[in-house]
């Protein structure tokens, strides 16, 4: 089985070779972020790599976001692009052994970063990182993929099962805005810590 550590990922992002990276942030974050007034939630974007959500973010005055990864080779790049992000704010450390809390965490690219094997650890993981009214927002992909490496897909009914008795779905549905090459792949989700 491919091990997916933190030498793997660092040699994806020093290749460059990072085919799921839009180069700009995903449409449906952005039109989320956009709809957003509290400037002070405590925000996560896990196995956030080159970060656009990130950096939307802090260009938009929200100035307790968090990028945790475990590709160093990462977390450089994306403080080169964006040199006014707090280096204490970019986290350079397994995403199962964070111990923090926020209000909002960001799901773009990640769980299907993500052995199947770690799923339920996934779910429980992001439930403790969530304050009591946190929500975990993002996208999804709705569709299969290889079994042999990433990404691994699933469909909304997985998420569904995934998710139940840690989370209320708030929404769980076709992306009507994604980026062009991930049109009708992807399910943009909000869902409530229980």
């Amino acid at each position: 089985m491919l091990e997916l550590d933190a030498s793997y990922w660092d040699k994806r992002y020093q290749t460059n070779d990072i085919g799921w990276d839009l180069g700009e942030i995903s449409p449906p974050l952005k039109n989320y972020i956009d709809q957003l007034t509290d400037k002070t939630l405590r925000i996560l974007v896990p196995g956030g790599g080159h970060s656009y959500e990130a950096e939307y973010l802090f260009e938009s005055d929200f100035k307790n976001v968090y990028v945790i990864d475990i590709a160093q080779t990462a977390l450089s790049q994306f403080k080169a692009r964006v040199v006014k992000f707090p280096s204490e704010q970019l986290l350079h450390q397994d995403f199962f052994k964070l111990n923090m809390t926020f209000d909002l965490i960001l799901e773009q690219t990640f769980f299907c970063a993500l052995q199947p094997s770690l799923r339920v650890s996934y779910v429980d993981k992001m439930n403790d990182l969530l304050s009591q009214n946190g929500k975990l927002v993002g996208v999804l992909f709705n569709r299969l993929f290889s079994l042999d490496h990433p990404p691994f897909g699933a469909i909304r009914q997985d998420y569904l099962e995934l998710f139940q008795g840690k989370f209320r779905v708030n929404i769980l549905e076709t992306c009507y805005n994604s980026a062009s090459e991930r049109s009708g792949m992807e399910l943009f989700f909000s869902l409530s810590k229980l």
